[in-house]
């Protein structure tokens, strides 16, 4: 289950176009997510993400990259082990469907992977 599309403001996964930010599953669950502060990436933001116990976060920080993930939640990601990507909402999205399609491909090995995708700004 790839993403199949994103534009400013919407992400299309298995043919359901979301308008509101996501948080998208290895399992191939689809959450709203959302921030405290509209630009700021704060440990508190990804705590249900973290709770997965993902091996990968990829976050989409929007169309411009105007949303910040703060160095305290870098920190909490690396310190729990969990490799970290943070790029434009377009490239995460790219970077998320190659990690998820490559783990398929590895035979029972599946890369639990998370992708947070800020869809405007």
């Amino acid at each position: 289950m790839p993403i199949e599309e994103y534009h400013f403001g919407s992400i299309t996964i298995d043919g359901k176009t979301y308008t509101h930010d996501v948080e998208v599953r290895w399992t191939g669950e689809v959450l709203e997510w959302w921030r405290k502060e509209s630009h700021v990436i704060d440990v508190e933001d990804i705590k249900r993400a973290l709770e997965q116990n993902p091996e990968v976060m990829v976050i989409g920080t929007g169309e411009s990259g105007l949303a910040r993930v703060t160095e305290e939640t870098k920190k909490e990601i690396e310190e729990k082990g969990i490799k970290l990507i943070v790029d434009v909402t377009e490239e995460a999205v790219k970077t998320f469907n190659i990690i998820k399609e490559e783990s398929e491909e590895e035979e029972g090995k599946k890369t639990k992977v998370i992708g947070i995708f800020h869809l405007t700004c």
